[in-house]
């Protein structure tokens, strides 16, 4: 029996189906619809599938191709692993958590999440201070919200996750580049766009 692997939830109007490389090697995406949601999963023979790096993958890149399936989509992300046993758990969960869903899909509607890490190399003294107040003058009047994801490195300087509307996406990769003319001799890690899980807060729970 196969269960369902859910990569996130859109409005039912924007619910979708497509092929692809997809965890546990499914290889369809497909959408299973409760009222004003839809949930877009693939099929899974386990209830907790193993955490493996090309898998993590594929589960950000499926995320990925359902936000720019025809231009754009908003997905409230799931983490990588939420497993549901049938359709029926699935649609419970939808139904319970109706709230939660439409106020992140209002809160991030239109918007992705891009990555900004800042690394010092080893031997070099920097203002740190200076540097995150002159990235926070460049970027944040382009960004909805941000949030610290922590130094876990002394050689970090900035670590931040940005929620920008599509809409500013060439302004502010255009900010990212006059960042990287002024620091040089800083190594200037931009990534995404992703599904924003950094700006979601919908936690339910795998049956």
């Amino acid at each position: 029996m196969s269960h369902r692997y859910v990569y996130g939830v859109v409005d039912a109007d924007d619910a979708l189906e497509f092929e692809t490389e997809a965890v546990a090697g499914a290889e369809k995406v497909y959408p299973i619809t409760h009222r004003h949601f839809a949930a877009l999963v693939s099929d899974i023979e386990t209830t907790d599938p193993e955490r493996t790096d090309e898998d993590a993958k594929r589960h950000d890149e499926v995320l990925r191709e359902i936000m720019l399936s025809n231009g754009s989509r908003t997905v409230v992300p799931m983490r990588f692993g939420m497993v549901f046993e049938n359709d029926r758990a699935l649609k419970n969960v939808l139904r319970g958590a109706d709230r939660a869903f439409r106020r992140s899909l209002r809160e991030i509607d239109g918007t992705v999440e891009l990555g900004l890490k800042i690394v010092a190399e080893e031997s070099d003294e920097v203002d740190r201070e200076a540097v995150c107040d002159a990235v926070a003058d460049e970027l944040e009047p382009l960004a909805v919200d941000a949030v610290d994801n922590g130094l876990f490195s002394d050689r970090l300087v900035l670590n931040r996750s940005y929620l920008v509307d599509r809409d500013e996406r060439d302004a502010f990769d255009e900010a990212i580049g006059r960042i990287e003319d002024d620091y040089e001799e800083l190594i200037i890690r931009y990534t995404g766009p992703f599904a924003p899980y950094s700006f979601v807060n919908v936690r339910v729970g795998a049956q």
